[in-house]
């Protein structure tokens, strides 16, 4: 019999934003009420990670405690002009944590079309499936532009 032998990885490998009191510009945004004030913090979240918005897709997990909180926020992954990779895994990685009650994502079209595409879609049935199962809610899923912004909460679709 072949005994296998498993590489023990760490959980804080997961590279998260959580020393987000200790952050100004997080003072103003404790709690998410709107899919307008996501949009314009996510704006924000872009600038300071350094993506312009315009050129390439960039994905962001938002992760909130049961008083809908931000606790936490996490880059995913960072990809071309039409695309990027989204791993499941690692957006439930940083959840569990930081033990978030819920989380909201975004990414951004740098097409300025609104339109979730094929793989939105996808990604956001995945992510909502595994939510239910760690009982962490999908709040939202939300595509940004530079002036505007398509929430899947919004549309009633999440």
């Amino acid at each position: 019999m072949e005994t296998r032998h498993y590489k023990k990885v760490s959980i804080e490998k997961v590279k998260i934003r959580m020393d987000l009191d200790k952050d100004i510009f997080f003072n103003n945004w404790k709690k998410i009420i709107s899919s307008k004030a996501i949009h314009e913090l996510s704006k924000i979240i872009y600038e300071k990670e350094g993506h312009d918005i315009n050129v390439s897709e960039m994905f962001i997990a938002l992760y909130l405690d049961r008083a809908s909180k931000i606790i936490a926020y996490y880059v995913i992954s960072v990809g071309g002009v039409v695309a990027t990779v989204v791993d499941s895994r690692l957006i439930y990685a940083a959840a569990i944590n930081c033990l978030a009650s819920s989380i909201i994502l975004v990414h951004n079209h740098p097409s300025e079309n609104l339109q979730p595409s094929n793989h939105d879609i996808s990604i956001k049935k995945e992510i909502k499936i595994i939510g239910d199962i760690h009982k962490i809610q999908l709040l939202d899923f939300v595509i940004i532009t530079t002036d505007a912004h398509y929430s899947f909460a919004d549309e009633g679709i999440l």
